[in-house]
């Protein structure tokens, strides 16, 4: 079986190392070689570490990076497709124009899939003259660790696809779960509102970014706090998510902080702009004096 990947960043090259490492033969694309680049180092760094932890063997190492073939052409990348995962960047235009284009040169009976942590499955699939076959797959960062793919099932995506996505992702040894398809799906309707919340608890000065994250880490046992999270998401994608859902339900208990909002105009994102609500080096976190967050 034939995958194609759009996108090579975080999401992207993630999605093509499991599929690789589980035997598919995978086209990466992304709009320019050193992109790919960049998404390949990734791949092997992140296998030398499953080598090193004794969980992957040196020649599935290698066996993995020579399943993987680069494009900086979408049309070529997906021609012999039979799946097609979208990994772009959240924006709903973006999203349309490449499934436009997905459908033009993928093979008809090629299922295509969208990797959206929120956009409706079925606005993405009215972009086609495939709605039956469009699905979401949405899997969790980071891609090789986390074992849950959320299965969303557009208004017209079909048994069958459903069913086909489903077993692919215990293919992967994922456990996927069917979900239907509204603003958030369920990981992002109930992550996101959490952590907006977090921001506002902060921007209203009840306690400050190490206090907040220390509350919920050690009385909700949370791996980390909702605060670090965002830094690790990024909070223009926590922000994009919030705006669709505060759109798309019309409720204003889902309308942006305006912390949130404020730090992503200035440029401040998380990790990928070292400094949110933490300073990042390297991956490693100090934390950002509260007091310049405060109202």
């Amino acid at each position: 079986m034939n995958v194609a990947v759009i996108g090579s960043g975080t999401m992207g090259n993630g999605i093509a190392h499991v599929f690789a490492q589980h035997g598919f033969a995978v086209s990466l694309i992304d709009i320019n070689q050193p992109a790919l680049d960049k998404g390949l180092a990734t791949i092997g760094k992140n296998l030398d570490r499953q080598v090193s932890k004794g969980s992957l063997a040196e020649a599935d190492k290698t066996a993995t990076l020579g399943r993987i073939t680069t494009y900086t052409s979408l049309s070529e990348g997906v021609l012999q497709a039979d799946l097609v995962v979208e990994a772009a960047t959240e924006n709903v235009e973006l999203k349309l124009n490449i499934f436009r284009e997905i459908d033009q040169y993928a093979p008809e009976q090629a299922i295509l899939a969208s990797n959206t942590s929120s956009i409706s499955i079925t606005r993405i699939a009215a972009a086609t003259k495939r709605p039956a076959q469009v699905i979401g797959m949405h899997f969790m960062n980071p891609v090789p660790v986390m074992k849950l793919v959320e299965v969303i099932r557009g208004y017209a995506t079909s048994d069958e696809v459903t069913a086909k996505v489903m077993d692919l992702s215990r293919q992967l040894g994922k456990t996927p779960t069917e979900v239907n398809d509204y603003p958030g799906f369920v990981a992002n309707r109930i992550l996101m509102p959490m952590i907006n919340e977090a921001i506002i608890t902060l921007y209203e000065g009840v306690a400050g970014v190490e206090e907040i994250d220390t509350v919920m880490k050690l009385g909700m046992a949370h791996p980390m706090g909702p605060l670090q999270l965002a830094d690790f998401i990024g909070l223009d994608v926590c922000l994009a998510i919030m705006r669709v859902l505060h759109d798309g339900l019309g409720n204003p208990k889902y309308a942006p902080c305006p912390l949130l909002v404020n730090m992503v105009m200035a440029g401040r994102l998380g990790v990928k702009s070292g400094e949110g609500f933490y300073s990042w080096t390297h991956g490693t976190k100090d934390l950002v004096l509260a007091d310049r967050f405060k109202r």
